[in-house]
């Protein structure tokens, strides 16, 4: 009999929050810790909106525009801190230790189980943080004397949907960067890359598109699609995709493929290396 998957998640989420709360003052102390680089975030982009009126020459990220896309940056790293990177970073130790043996005799789907072991629930204090941004960015862009902002209905949908292909596409990433334990043994450095990696998504991706930056926009626009993941649903909300400018609509199909091809070959990568591993009884 197949498991109900969602129950078998709402028992992991709950194992996981009664697991914190037994640690009350170091969950808050986390917390705290989160919410605290969010403001000193904050702060820093505020003395840069001091000196400049846009991130970028002409690319439109005035201050309240680059805050909604500061605050999504939040929202999908919040969610992939909390629900896959504790899993992640523990695969190597399940291959070392020979608990894969164990969740691979489990009657459920190996990947599903690897990833959604453990909630990080004080990774999502980020999350709460970004919604109060996003809520005084949106409210200064409603309010502003020229060209004021509100969003549409379909607007808004859409920022949701184009938030949960980015929180996949970093999701893939990570399974496919934790896949290689089996081969490697331990990846203690896939924390480290992933910072490295997921620090290109953080910023505005025309201040790639010129110069020698032009290969990395190529790169992580195509290659890894890590551009797409925050630039999407930020231009969406902030930005509204004009029907009259096809470079957009190029960008928001790329992103619903980029979300697909991601998922297909983390699984493909995941399913190899199930392939290559060999128990640690053997």
């Amino acid at each position: 009999m197949n498991p109900s998957y969602p129950k078998v998640f709402a028992t992991f989420a709950r194992n996981s929050l009664i697991r914190d709360m037994t640690f009350r003052t170091n969950f808050i102390l986390d917390c705290v810790s989160s919410i605290g680089w969010t403001l000193m975030n904050v702060g820093f982009y505020l003395i840069i909106f001091q000196f400049t009126p846009t991130i970028g020459q002409g690319t439109g990220w005035d201050q309240d525009r680059f805050f909604i896309f500061l605050a999504t940056t939040w929202f999908i790293n919040s969610l992939v801190q909390a629900f896959f990177m504790p899993n992640a970073e523990e695969f190597s130790e399940l291959i070392r230790t020979g608990g894969l043996d164990f969740a691979l005799l489990k009657p459920i789907d190996t990947q599903f189980l690897i990833s959604f072991r453990k909630v990080s629930w004080s990774s999502l204090s980020n999350f709460a943080a970004g919604l109060v941004i996003a809520a005084v960015a949106l409210y200064r862009l409603a309010h502003h004397e020229t060209d004021p902002l509100v969003p549409s209905a379909l607007s808004v949908v859409l920022y949701v949907l184009f938030c949960g292909c980015g929180v996949v596409i970093m999701y893939s990433l990570m399974i496919c960067l934790s896949a290689t334990s089996v081969w490697l043994g331990r990846n203690q450095t896939l924390y480290n890359f992933w910072f490295y990696i997921t620090n290109f998504s953080r910023y505005p991706m025309e201040i790639y598109n010129r110069g020698w930056g032009t290969a990395l926009y190529g790169l992580f626009t195509f290659v890894i699609p890590v551009l797409v993941v925050v630039n999407v649903p930020a231009r969406i909300l902030a930005q509204p995709v004009n029907p009259e400018t096809s470079d957009q609509w190029w960008l928001v199909g790329w992103a619903l493929v980029a979300t697909l091809v991601s998922l297909a070959g983390s699984r493909w990568v995941f399913r190899r290396a199930l392939g290559s591993y060999r128990s640690a009884s053997s």
